[in-house]
């Protein structure tokens, strides 16, 4: 009985767009997030000079730029929530109406 409900679930259409958009907009969130690390990574290795330039008494550069990337984690987070909450509860409740 559980086989038979898990495999109408996964055959279901509606549950195939969930999975697809869900993976996709996952996935591009994820690589944002990795350039954005990675970028400031990458700064610090190999653009110390850069970073270095005070801009306002002892902060340098590196401290904003820094801090721009918990924002951008924090933001993409959001984006994912607004989804989630949004088009993916509305696909899931979809689902679930349709297998009662």
């Amino acid at each position: 009985m559980k086989n038979d409900a898990a495999s109408r679930i996964m055959n279901n259409p509606d549950f195939v767009e969930l999975v697809a958009k869900r993976g996709r907009f996952s996935w591009i969130l994820t690589i944002i997030m990795l350039v954005v690390y990675y970028g400031f990574i990458v700064l610090v290795a190999y653009f110390k000079d850069f970073l270095s330039i005070k801009i306002a008494g002892v902060i340098t550069l590196a401290f904003p730029i820094g801090l721009a990337v918990i924002i951008v984690a924090i933001a993409l987070t959001g984006i994912y929530v607004l989804q989630a909450n949004g088009e993916y509860d509305r696909l899931t409740r979809k689902i679930v109406a349709g297998e009662h």
